[in-house]
């Protein structure tokens, strides 16, 4: 099963759906409560759940194929600057994709006596408990979400703030609250918006995908895969 998190209804997910004509079912998570529930905080993420209905891995990053690292291709002239930093700081970010798809086939063949199918109590100690910052980052992207649903969007504003200050690692709080903001160029704008160069004064929130990821480092964008 495949869950997109999309706010804003299963429209802007849809084409990624139709052009990979999966064969399993396809939903749209528009409270992102598979961030609630199983603790996702960056997508692309998987969670392995076996025919018990056991979960036997938390949360964690997840790719369906191995690409070759390339460097970021020189971007067109008349390419918006922050669009060109934007794929610069893409070509940067590491994955561990070929060691996660081997650990993915080998508990399809294998299952439970596969060495990376976790125990319960391996998979509770990775999961970690929910603090209660967590608790309310979850309810203040909701209160948002609801307000920019019904057309508050400064009110939307503020609780999306709340939600990135009270769990500051949940990439997805923050995409989705930038992608909701007006303007940008192009579709992938969507993906990690930013203020315009002519308004940044306007722009409602501390940071956008290229300054933050630049904050981090590119490579510590996804954690490194655990066996």
């Amino acid at each position: 099963m495949t869950v997109c998190l999309e706010a804003l209804g299963p429209e802007p997910g849809r084409p990624y759906v139709e052009r990979a004509k999966p064969e399993h079912p396809s939903l749209v998570d528009t409270g992102h409560l598979v961030d609630e529930l199983f603790g996702v905080t960056n997508i692309p993420n998987s969670v392995w759940i076996d025919e018990e209905g056991m979960i036997v891995r938390p949360a964690e990053p997840a790719w369906p194929a191995v690409r070759e690292r390339r460097e970021a291709p020189a971007p067109p002239p008349d390419l918006p600057q922050r669009t060109a930093d934007m794929m610069v700081e893409a070509s940067k970010i590491v994955s561990d994709a070929a060691a996660y798809l081997e650990a993915l086939h080998d508990w399809v063949e294998k299952g439970a006596e596969s060495r990376f199918a976790l125990s319960a109590d391996e998979v509770i100690a990775r999961s970690q408990p929910r603090r209660p910052d967590e608790a309310a980052a979850a309810a203040h992207f909701e209160l948002g979400r609801h307000l920019h649903i019904s057309g508050d969007l400064d009110g939307a504003r503020g609780h999306f703030r709340e939600a990135h200050r009270l769990q500051p690692n949940n990439w997805t709080y923050r995409r989705q609250a930038w992608s909701m903001e007006p303007g940008g160029e192009g579709p992938m704008a969507r993906f990690w918006q930013g203020p315009r160069p002519d308004a940044e004064d306007d722009w409602p929130y501390d940071g956008d995908w290229v300054s933050d990821t630049k904050a981090i480092g590119a490579e510590n964008y996804y954690p490194r895969f655990q066996p």
